[in-house]
């Protein structure tokens, strides 16, 4: 700042003459003085305010800097609040005038304000008026800063707004390369550190090589994945080894043979029982016998080999017979003690039995699909992995190329219907691991480690052949595939890195919009690469050369309301099948992903990072303003919109101040 008071006249004294007119001469000079002193305080008093209205005139030029530099709607801002700070009829001022300009096409602008004071005391010296001017300039300055971008790429981002006009993925584009611009500015000629991460979401999220470059023990092995497989005729090839059982029987009892125990006849039967010995024992008669029936097929298909060994048994039965005897005048009737002679057998079954062992023969009949376990060792590595779960023209297998793009699906969660978060205990349920921030993976178990999202051999079951109806069977030989049209993958996000113009270009060229909308996803992977307290700490927390602190900033930007879908694949399975969220497969689904999404809002402001938050053509619902820092939520109907949008949180990243 620079300030000038110039008076146009100056006074002279004459030294010939008398002591009266010297004394006259003095009193002239003391008024002068006095009358100066008066004047000079009217003059800074104006210069004072002037400077205070040019530096409101040259930080208002700034804020109102947009993408096309200081055009002409900034300088009429900075002229507007030069004006309303500068009232010259208060400072009794005239011919003021303030110039405002900018020679680095908006990043600094510069000012010259000037002004005539008219004098009180100084007039009747001929010293009309004082000019006072000042000069003013402001700038945006970038401290540390490290801002995530969390995109939504969903589908409807390649909608247009209206019937013609770009693409919304398109504004999207040219509103990121806008916003780097305008940062990019404020930090040139600094030794200030911009960092940038991105995190474009839809239904799932593009971090395989970001955990796979940290370490490869963070996913699984092998992961079940709704699957099928080919269904071959099957070929009878040969009898399995045999399984041995046994089975132990007796035959019913016989009576070989009667006789007569004794000769005694008795009177009744009474004292026939009473000369009765005990009946025997079963003893065994003779030693054993062996057979053997079989093999032969029995009703399940099986082999069945039997060999029985048999022993059998012996014992006597008394007991008292009843007879007669005499003509046909007289008849006697009298009891004898007879023995019975009983035999039964005692059998013991071992049963060979045999499975048949069959082979796929060359024809496929169908196929069968059901859950299947996948080894992903060279999956999740990115190379390519062949599969035998395509087919030809006719229906039948044929192998499938595949290679990771980089989605992948989340850690063991529970189906709750609500989560919650305190700053003191984290986030409710704490055994939903996918929700975990901070925590690393455990690679001895596999619930805490995350796993590759499979497409290419990933299919849903139906109730029967080319029928989008779901069934609940686990098993079904009936499905469609997932890829095309039921599996997305947005582009690869990027941890905390400086960029050049052409590389942050590059990567706003590379978003593609595809899936469906899962908030969730989306702000879950920006607090984790954001997090200095996470699993990419050692790169977040990473300190800058010129020592000073960082600010974080988290900027999430949608087009649209969650909208999760149980048939797609999603970092969530299939969630008709696998039930990871809802547990029925259904019910609350949308709630239930909400309730996830605020949580985890809650817990990245906790973090001290800032969180603002863009509803691009679509309503800032309570959801999204509740997710959002105080003062941080923008709506932006129009590409316009969008643009204005992030031009204001750059300037909130940057800092507006005066700086001369």
């Amino acid at each position: 700042m620079t300030t000038r008071i110039k008076q146009t006249r100056a006074i002279t004294v004459d030294q010939n003459g008398s002591l009266l007119p010297i004394g006259a001469l003095g009193l002239l000079i003391l008024a002068g003085l006095i009358g100066g002193g008066v004047d000079m305080s009217r003059a800074y008093k104006a210069q004072t305010r002037l400077q205070a209205a040019c530096d409101a005139g040259v930080l208002a030029g700034r804020k109102a800097v947009m993408t096309k530099g200081f055009d002409d709607f900034a300088k009429g801002e900075a002229k507007a609040y030069f004006q309303n700070n500068f009232n010259a009829v208060e400072q009794d001022a005239t011919g003021t005038v303030f110039t405002p300009k900018s020679n680095d096409d908006g990043n600094t602008i510069e000012g010259v304000a000037s002004t005539n004071v008219s004098s009180v005391i100084m007039q009747i010296f001929g010293f009309k008026t004082l000019a006072v001017s000042v000069s003013c300039s402001a700038s945006m300055g970038v401290g540390n800063s490290d801002v995530t971008m969390v995109l939504d790429s969903t589908g409807s981002m390649d909608d247009r707004i209206g019937w013609s006009g770009d693409k919304k993925i398109d504004m999207l584009r040219n509103a990121m390369k806008n916003f780097y611009d305008t940062v990019q500015k404020s930090v040139s000629g600094s030794n200030a550190r911009v960092r940038y991460a991105f995190v474009p979401y839809s239904s799932s999220i593009n971090v395989g090589q970001l955990i796979y470059d940290k370490n490869p023990n963070w996913l699984v092995d092998d992961y079940w994945v709704q699957s099928r497989k080919p269904q071959y005729e099957r070929i009878f090839d040969h009898w399995g080894d045999p399984v041995y059982s046994n089975e132990t029987g007796e035959s019913s009892e016989n009576i070989d043979s009667t006789q007569d125990y004794s000769s005694t006849e008795h009177k009744n039967r009474n004292d026939c029982k009473a000369s009765l010995p005990a009946d025997t024992n079963w003893q065994n008669s003779g030693g054993t016998t062996t057979s053997t029936e079989g093999p032969s097929v029995n009703s399940a298909g099986q082999l069945v080999t039997t060999t029985t060994t048999a022993q059998k048994q012996t014992r006597k039965s008394y007991t008292c017979e009843e007879r007669t005897s005499g003509s046909w005048w007289w008849t006697k009737k009298y009891y004898v003690a007879v023995v019975l002679n009983y035999s039964r057998y005692l059998y013991d079954h071992l049963y060979k039995i045999q499975d048949p062992v069959y082979v796929d023969g060359p024809n496929q009949v169908g196929w069968t699909y059901q859950r299947l376990k996948y080894d992903v060792r060279d999956y999740k590595a990115f190379k390519t992995v062949t599969t035998k779960t395509g087919n030809d023209y006719w229906g039948k297998a044929v192998d499938v190329s595949s290679k990771w793009e980089g989605c992948i699906e989340e850690r063991k969660t529970v189906p709750a219907s609500e989560f919650g978060f305190e700053k003191s205990t984290g986030i409710t349920p704490s055994d939903a691991l996918d929700l975990n921030i901070d925590a690393a993976p455990d690679a001895s178990d596999d619930n805490t480690r995350w796993a590759p999202m499979w497409p290419e051999v990933a299919y849903r079951r139906t109730v029967r052949a080319n029928s989008s109806t779901l069934t609940s069977a686990d098993v079904s030989s009936y499905g469609q595939p997932q890829k095309p049209g039921m599996s997305f993958c947005p582009y690869k996000s990027q941890l905390l890195k400086t960029m050049s113009k052409s590389d942050f270009y590059d990567y706003a060229d590379s978003l593609i919009a595809v899936g469906n909308t899962y908030h969730d996803l989306g702000i879950l992977w920006g607090a984790r690469i954001s997090s200095p307290q996470g699993i990419f700490a050692d790169t977040v927390n990473q300190s800058p050369a010129n020592g000073g602190n960082v600010s974080r900033h988290m900027i999430f930007m949608t087009d649209g309301a969650m909208v999760p879908n149980v048939q797609i694949q999603s970092s969530y399975g299939i969630e008709f099948f696998d039930r990871r969220v809802t547990g029925d497969g259904n019910s609350m689904l949308t709630a239930r992903h909400t309730s996830r999404f605020l949580t985890l809002c809650q817990a990245v402001k906790a973090k001290g990072i800032r969180l603002w938050v863009i509803a691009f053509s679509t309503g800032l619902t309570n959801d999204l303003s509740n997710c959002a820092s105080d003062n941080s939520a923008f709506t932006a109907n129009d590409a316009d919109e969008l643009n204005h949008a992030f031009q204001e949180i750059a300037k909130q990243v940057g800092e507006l101040r005066v700086t001369q």
